[in-house]
């Protein structure tokens, strides 16, 4: 009696052949489920993953949707397992160190936008809130992206007080309060607005240039700056 082996069709390996060659000679004709298709047999090296690859694209509206899929959502998706979870986290993992690079290239920060790209990645798909400050020299060049707190679903609970400690410690000329809201809606709660008024009073007293707070969703961002709420 022999063991049972999983094993796929030979028609299926050859495909597989045949579309990693299709994305080496025309990447853009190769369609949204296919580079999917093929970014998930690198894990599942053994199985056809096309009807997954479509299952996903269809559950979560588009890549963006499956790439900041919160790890809970995967798991609802039949045939995604833990190694795939794993798999996806270190994809968004280098996917926020990619947008994060700008802390090593001293990139100027001359925009929200800029700023929630760099929140995005990091932040994207977060079942909690997280507010994160970046700290700038006088060019307002980044010399830090640095995470200060973890909160819940529907909040977190910051002190002026740990924002101006951190940025002083860096020696930073000004920082930008960046936190995210899971929920979807970038709109600042009335907490958001008060935080914000506070640390530009205390902030101007102490020589540090508080140029925004910025609150971003997977899709979205709001800029207090921008709004006129400064």
């Amino acid at each position: 009696m022999t063991a049972k082996t999983d094993s796929v069709p030979a028609s299926y390996l050859g495909h597989r052949v045949r579309l990693r060659q299709r994305l080496e000679q025309a990447p853009d004709a190769v369609a949204d489920y296919e580079v999917l298709e093929l970014l998930l047999g690198y894990c599942l090296t053994r199985k056809d993953t096309k009807p997954l690859a479509k299952e996903l694209l269809r559950r979560f509206g588009g890549m963006r949707g499956v790439l900041d899929a919160r790890p809970d959502e995967l798991m609802q998706v039949s045939g995604f397992g833990p190694g795939l979870l794993a798999f996806w986290r270190l994809l968004r993992e280098l996917r926020a160190r990619y947008e994060g690079a700008a802390v090593f290239q001293r990139e100027v920060l001359a925009s929200p936008q800029a700023v929630a790209r760099m929140a995005q990645a990091r932040l994207g798909g977060n079942p909690h809130e997280e507010c994160w400050l970046a700290l700038l020299d006088g060019g307002n060049r980044l010399i830090a992206w640095q995470k200060l707190r973890k909160g819940g679903v529907v909040g977190v609970s910051i002190s002026s007080r740990d924002v101006l400690e951190v940025a002083l410690a860096h020696k930073a000329s000004g920082f930008i309060l960046v936190h995210n809201h899971p929920g979807g809606n970038a709109e600042p709660s009335p907490q958001d607005t008060q935080v914000t008024e506070e640390l530009k009073r205390l902030a101007s007293h102490m020589d540090l240039r508080f140029l925004d707070h910025v609150i971003v969703t997977d899709a979205d961002c709001y800029s207090m700056r921008q709004s006129q709420r400064f």
